[in-house]
């Protein structure tokens, strides 16, 4: 299979990554947030894209997001918890790791009742990447995918299987997911201890690796 992508820039947008960036990934259940907070993200995320803002005022937007929902989601005081049932946590960490080696390095994960949190490197990068000739804007072709396509199968697989388990239909996943790319080392290392003392900061265990949904590769 070939993919093909607008010229990368120094400005993501979601699911757009730098070829060979590390990518730290939260998806989360469906209905999982209530409507209410959705509703206020999305008018200022709109006011935010109509509007020229800088990258570093994107990623602050961003950040700031994250925390109110992981505030909500590590509360799990309402909405589905389906990822508590150990039949859908394995499904999920199944399809993580299936794709490790195939179409990026997994580096963590750690599987909560509500949402998922995931590192990994993405296998396209700029040795993967041709320009299609004479295209207006520049695009690349290459056989490797980009976050969004991994997203889109991982999150449609794991949700059709699941709810095959739960004998239900309708939305498993939410379909907007919070993305951040890497930067450096120092902030690679925070992220991995923050996805791995998921667990510990709910009160679920006393160690990360003491949580069956809980990978780290370097352990």
């Amino acid at each position: 299979m070939s993919y093909e992508y607008k010229q990368f820039s120094r400005r993501k947008l979601p699911h757009i990554h730098s070829p060979g960036s590390t990518i730290f990934t939260t998806f989360r259940l469906a209905g999982s947030i209530p409507k209410s907070t959705l509703s206020q993200w999305l008018a200022e995320k709109s006011l935010k894209d109509k509007t020229a803002i800088n990258t570093e005022a994107e990623i602050e937007f961003r950040r700031r997001w994250f925390v109110r929902f992981e505030e909500i989601l590590d509360k799990a005081a309402a909405g589905p918890r389906w990822l508590a049932d150990p039949r859908i946590a394995q499904i999920v960490a199944d399809s993580l790791k299936y794709r490790d080696g195939r179409v990026y390095d997994l580096s963590a994960y750690c599987i909560m009742s509500t949402h998922v949190h995931a590192v990994f490197t993405p296998f396209l990068n700029a040795a993967s990447l041709t320009e299609v000739p004479d295209s207006h804007p520049v695009r690349f072709k290459s056989s490797e995918p980009t976050l969004s396509a991994i997203m889109q199968s991982l999150k449609g697989y794991t949700a059709h299987e699941a709810n095959k388990v739960l004998k239900r239909t309708g939305p498993f996943w939410e379909v907007e997911s919070y993305d951040h790319e890497i930067r450096n080392g120092d902030e690679f290392g925070r992220i991995i201890r923050y996805v791995l003392n998921n667990p510990v900061k709910a009160g679920l265990v006393d160690h990360w690796s003491e949580w069956k949904w809980t990978y780290w590769r370097d352990a």
